[in-house]
Parts: structure tokens; C-alpha cells; sequence
């Protein structure tokens, strides 16, 4: 339809632009518009850049973004979809799981869930309230609830991306509508989760009117901006690579001091450096040998030109199997004894267990197979987090790190961690390592100075500790700290002993306790020296203080919970699903708060 304003005060010309451009719009991009110009004209005013644009004729998607995350992916998904759906004019509110009013569920129209899985298909600390309710009585119908899910996950475990694949089924059996499909991402879940907030706002703006126009999203930041992040590392100067374990120790631990000066990078005590490693120049030439491959061909990965051996070595994962890895080389080969394993998904457990793609290679060979088709099988090669062991309060431009170095004999083969093997044998301590900040906002010291803190961290679970101690150091906090660290033994395993000994005699570190558990008769535990001081422990608990778990996620931080919520059944004359409720309510405010792996 064309408007024929004889009194307008513009052109023909200007008249005919406008015409065409109406034409195109249907009818809730043209209430997007008349808010937009709304918003412009009073800009250009310079009045308050609070006035309301013009309102939609239609009730307006109020979007709600949910996230429940354990190192803080999840959430930084989370707060990218926030930021382009308010671009894009929609009514977005972000929430953590663990802060959301179960109750307000009901009253939803649109919801974006995004979450990780955590240990053997677990939810996230922060999403259990929201995961329990979902799967209880209480539960409402939710037929008017439109959502979509975003998993994440790594499909070398085998509950893979459980938690995302629970909440959409069961929101679908509550009468909730997908909007789009659930999307489940891998390690390398850029790609992917950028092409579900695509489609999954512009489904969301197919299937109703957008809000009027809104200034473009802006997030707090946690510090000064850097250029550098996990799509583009830090070429970071290495600057001391040293042994910490004693002679005769059975463990290899590394201390790992790395610059990060003229980056502008940022951390916070409690965040992680994401490092891309490199695979062992022996593995790579093992595979290449086995598949015949040319390792100076040159071929198109990533959108870039590179070498096989390259390919191999930088960008494509293969010390890791997992069962889409086997399913994708069970099409390509056609072997009748490899499709049947994966029948089996004990079999197949048990077969991928301990073996990595040269193993896979070798048990079911592909004739023939060319460069290009074998790299597209094979996942991005992931980057490897560690908890940061210094505080840029104490270290300005550096970042510490406490590796354990992993080797092991698995199938007849030697083996080894790819970057823990790589730091130890492979890189001189002038060799440049391509790191990033991986911010995590659910492990943190409390903002309080003053509040005491009991940490729990065996091995180099002990590493945020250390920075936890630089940073009250630095901030003078006068609230009380308590260590309890483990290790095999005191004489040879006892990580940053004249640190923590002089922390402790300076009275920073109020109390600390220690388990070394081959120096014994009986093995000795974190958990054991918790339940032995158990009285003092709740003592600190009804005194508000926080509690830190880093480490082990399979054997010690389930032993830990049981051990707490025992003390909090014996010393608060509490039963166990009141014990447990308490420590729910801790995790709720932020005071039991757990880096486990």
C-alpha cells in the first residue's frame, strides 16, 4: 500500500523510500520501527533518554533467559543471548537458576534455558532447586510456555549433556512448546550455540511481536577489556616452569609462572586460564604413519590453510574417544565388529575406556582413507582449564598455575595428559603458550572481608586457595581462613608447605589442617580430618562462613558433601533432609561453592 500525504514535509523522492520500505515490513517490525524513531527523535532532542518509545499494538514477548552453569560457560551463553535479543527489540530478563521464584514458572510465556552437565549427568549446583521442582508433585502445566534448550556438555563422558536433555523433556510433558529443537554442544560449542541464539530468536520473532526498540545491550564487565578470549588467545611469554613435589615422590607436579603483560588481560581469585596445548609430535606421526597420510600436505581446516601434520598436532583432538567418534568411523568403514560393539553401550564403555584415535585406527582400519575426510571425524581440539593459583593483587601481570602432570600405561602403550606432558617435556620456559581468562562467577571470595572462609582442596585442588590467599592478603581482610589440604606424602607432596607455614604464622591463615594419606597405617582423607574437627567446623558454619571444594569431582566432593552433611546432622541436631536442605541454602547464597573436575 502506498500513503499519499499531500501535506507531508518530505520529497517525492523521500515519499517513494518510505513507501518501499513500509512494503516490506509486516506489522510488528513496523511497531519495532515507530519505537525505534521514537527513541531516535528524543536522542536528538537530548531529553531523557529514558522516554518510552511507542508501545507495540500487541502484547510485546517477554523473554526469560535462564542459565545454570558450574564454571560459568553456561552463563556467559546466557548473557550473549541477552545481549542479542535486546538489540533486537525483545524484552529479555537474564536469571540465575538458583535465585529463580519456582512459583513465577507458571506464568512464563518464553523461555530460554541454557545449561551444563555436571560430573555423571548432574545438574549444575545452581539448578538443582529448579531440576527437583520440575521433576516433583509440585510442578505445574505449562501449556503456555513456548522455550527452546541449549546443553552443554563433552561427549566423552556418557551421560552427555544429561541435565539439558532432562529439562526438555520434561517441560515438554508439563505442555510447554519447543520453539526450536534442543541443541546439545561439545567441548568446542561456539559454532554451535551461536547458531542456536540465531534461530532461536528469530523464531521468537516469527511467532510474535518484538518489543518496541531498545538501546543496545550493554553487560558489566569484570575489568578492563581485553582483545584476547577464547576465540583469540594470548600468545603469553612463559616465564618459570618448576618441579613441586619432592625427590622420590610417586606424583610430577608443576609450577607454572606465565606472563600476561601488554594483553590487558583481567582474572578475579576463583576464575580459570583456558590453555590450547599441542598433541604429542610422537602420537601425531604414529597417525599419520598408520593411515599413510602425507604429513606436509596441505589442507582446509577451520578456515584456514594448513599442513596435515598441523592439523594434527594443533587443531583436531586425538587422545579422546568418544561414541559419536566411533559411530561416525563405524559409516565411514563399514566394519560389521565395530557397528556391533556400538550396540553394546556397556561394551563400548568399556572398549573407548583408556584408548585414544591411534587405538581406533589400528583396530578398524579404513583403506584408503584421505587427509581431509579423516580430520572432519575428529573434534576440535579443546582447550584445558586450570584454576589460577595467584592474585594480580600479589602478581600484577602474571598468572600462576599447578599442573599434575598425567601419564599413565594403558593396552600395552604408554600414555600421557596432553597438556600437562605438553608443559613438562615439551616447552622452555622462553616458549609462548596461547591462553585466555575463563571467568567463573560461581567460585568467589566473598565481598566481605570479614567473613571467615573454611577451603577444601587436595592436590592441586589447592591452587585457588593460593590465590584466595594473595587476594586477602592484599585487601588486609581480617576474616578468619581454614585450610585443609592432602596429599599422598608430607615430605614430598606438601605443595606450597613454606607458603601455607608462613601464612599461618603470620595469623592469615587461622588454621589449617592436613591429611597425607600413605604416611600411615590407614589412608587418611580431606574428609576424615573435617569429620575429626567436626564440632569447630559447625561452629564456623553458624558463624556465616563460606566453603570452598576444589578438586576431584568423581571420589573426593561427593566424600566432602557426605562428610558436611554429617557434621550438620550430628552438631545441628538436624535430620538428613534437613542437613540437607542447609546445605542447599548455603549453595543458594553463595557460600558453599565448588570447582570440581
Amino acid at each position: 500500500m502506498n500513503f499519499q500525504v499531500p501535506n507531508a514535509p518530505l520529497t517525492d523522492q523521500q515519499l517513494q523510500q518510505l513507501n518501499a520500505l513500509l512494503g516490506g515490513l509486516e506489522g510488528w517490525q513496523v511497531d519495532w520501527l515507530a519505537g525505534y524513531l521514537a527513541g531516535w527523535r528524543a536522542a536528538q532532542n537530548g531529553t531523557a533518554a529514558a522516554i518510552t518509545p511507542a508501545l507495540p499494538s500487541q502484547t510485546a514477548v517477554k523473554l526469560t533467559i535462564m542459565f545454570g552453569s558450574q564454571t560459568g560457560n553456561a552463563e556467559g551463553l546466557a548473557e550473549r543471548l541477552l545481549e542479542k535479543a535486546k538489540t533486537q527489540g525483545i524484552d529479555a530478563t537474564l536469571v540465575d537458576m538458583g535465585a529463580y521464584k519456582l512459583r513465577q514458572l507458571k506464568s512464563e510465556t518464553h523461555l530460554a534455558l541454557i545449561t551444563s552437565t555436571h560430573g555423571e549427568g548432574d545438574p549444575p549446583d545452581n539448578a538443582m532447586d529448579l531440576y527437583e521442582f520440575l521433576n516433583g508433585k509440585k510442578a505445574p502445566k505449562l501449556n503456555d510456555l513456548k522455550y527452546s534448550v541449549l546443553s552443554l556438555g563433552d561427549s566423552s563422558y556418557e551421560y552427555f549433556c544429561q541435565t539439558g536433555i532432562d529439562f526438555d523433556k520434561r517441560l515438554s510433558e508439563l505442555g510447554a512448546k519447543a520453539i526450536i529443537d534442543r541443541v546439545d554442544c561439545d567441548v568446542d560449542y561456539d559454532d554451535l550455540a551461536d547458531k542456536w541464539i540465531e534461530d532461536f530468536l528469530n523464531s521468537i520473532e516469527t511467532t510474535a511481536p518484538a518489543a518496541a526498540a531498545s538501546a543496545p545491550a550493554t553487560l558489566a564487565s569484570a575489568g578492563t577489556t581485553s582483545a584476547y578470549d577464547r576465540k583469540n588467545p594470548f600468545m603469553a611469554p612463559m616465564l618459570t616452569n618448576q618441579l613441586l613435589n619432592g625427590k622420590g615422590s610417586n606424583k610430577e607436579t608443576r609450577h607454572i609462572e606465565i606472563s600476561l603483560e601488554e594483553s590487558g588481560l583481567q582474572y578475579k581469585p576463583g576464575d580459570a586460564l583456558g590453555v590450547y596445548a599441542q598433541n604429542d609430535p610422537a602420537l601425531v606421526a604414529a597417525l599419520i604413519t598408520a593411515l599413510k597420510l602425507d604429513a606436509e600436505q596441505v589442507i582446509r581446516v577451520d578456515d584456514d590453510n594448513v599442513s596435515v601434520d598441523e592439523a594434527l598436532t594443533r587443531h583436531r583432538e586425538i587422545t579422546v574417544l568418544t561414541k559419536p567418534l566411533l559411530e561416525k568411523w563405524a559409516e565411514l568403514s563399514g566394519n560389521a565388529t565395530l557397528q556391533k560393539l556400538l550396540e553394546d553401550k556397556t561394551e563400548t564403555n568399556n572398549w573407548i575406556a583408556g584408548r585414544d584415535v591411534l587405538d581406533l585406527v589400528q583396530a578398524y582400519p579404513i583403506a584408503e582413507l584421505d587427509a581431509e575426510t579423516f580430520i572432519s571425524v575428529l573434534r576440535k581440539m579443546p582447550p584445558r582449564l586450570y584454576s589460577i593459583a595467584s592474585s594480580q593483587a600479589a602478581v600484577e601481570d602474571e598468572v600462576h598455575l599447578t599442573i599434575a602432570v598425567v601419564r599413565y600405561n594403558a593396552h600395552g602403550r604408554d600414555r600421557g595428559g596432553v597438556a600437562s606432558t605438553w608443559f613438562a617435556d615439551r616447552l622452555d620456559e622462553d616458549a609462548t603458550v596461547p591462553v585466555y581468562i575463563d571467568g567463573n562467577k560461581n567460585f568467589k571470595l566473598p565481598d566481605n572481608d570479614d567473613v571467615p572462609v573454611i577451603m577444601i582442596g587436595p592436590g592441586t585442588g589447592v591452587a585457588p586457595f593460593r590465590s584466595f590467599m594473595q587476594e586477602r592478603e592484599a585487601r588486609e581482610a581480617t576474616g578468619r581462613n581454614w585450610l585443609f589440604f592432602g596429599d599422598q606424602h608430607f615430605l614430598t607432596d606438601f605443595l606450597y608447605q613454606t607458603e601455607w607455614q608462613d601464612w599461618h604464622q603470620s595469623g592469615l591463615l587461622t588454621k589449617i589442617d592436613v591429611a597425607f594419606s600413605r604416611d600411615g597405617d590407614q589412608k587418611v582423607y580431606v574428609q576424615h580430618k573435617l569429620r575429626d574437627k567436626s564440632e569447630e567446623v559447625w561452629r564456623w558454619l553458624e558463624e556465616g562462613a563460606h566453603i570452598y571444594v576444589c578438586g576431584d569431582a568423581t571420589y573426593m566432593a561427593p566424600d566432602v558433601n557426605e562428610a558436611l552433611l554429617d557434621i550438620i546432622c550430628q552438631h545441628g541436631d538436624q535430620n538428613r533432609e534437613q542437613a540437607t536442605e542447609y546445605l542447599r541454602q548455603m549453595t543458594r547464597d553463595k557460600r558453599y561453592q565448588r570447582d570440581v573436575y
